[in-house]
């Protein structure tokens, strides 16, 4: 269940900041939202998300060895990007399309958190030690 929730969070990370870096004017235009100025600031987001989303191939990898990736990526990043496209919503005003990605980070970081919590750790159902062994 990690390596797929791997895979889906870091596709679902590297698309959107790739989408970012190439279209950030119409992305911003589709959700309502003006421009990012200055535009080196959707640039840096973008390269952070695409960078997050190639580090989700370790864990998709080896989920055991490297599950403090998934913790730090998962439920702990993307529950704070929830909370605060809902703050930005709630107290600055956000267009209400932003919710979406509140959601979409919501709902990884909830599915994220579950397998992380019930998923054993270490050499139980099968799986290799972190030595390999």
């Amino acid at each position: 269940m990690l390596r797929v929730i791997a895979l889906v969070s870091g596709l679902y990370d590297f698309l959107v900041g790739a989408l970012l870096f190439v279209a950030a004017p119409q992305l911003a235009a589709a959700f309502g939202s003006a421009p990012v100025t200055p535009a080196v600031f959707a640039d840096t987001n973008a390269l952070f998300l695409m960078c997050v989303g190639v580090g989700y191939l370790l864990p998709y990898r080896d989920p055991v060895r490297w599950r403090a990736y998934l913790w730090i990526m998962g439920p702990l990043l993307k529950f704070g990007g929830a909370f605060v496209f809902l703050r930005d919503y709630a107290l600055r005003g956000s267009p209400r399309s932003f919710l979406l990605f509140a959601a979409s980070d919501g709902v990884l970081a909830l599915v994220t958190l579950l397998a992380l919590w019930w998923e054993p750790v270490g050499p139980a159902r099968g799986q290799k030690g972190l030595r390999g062994g």
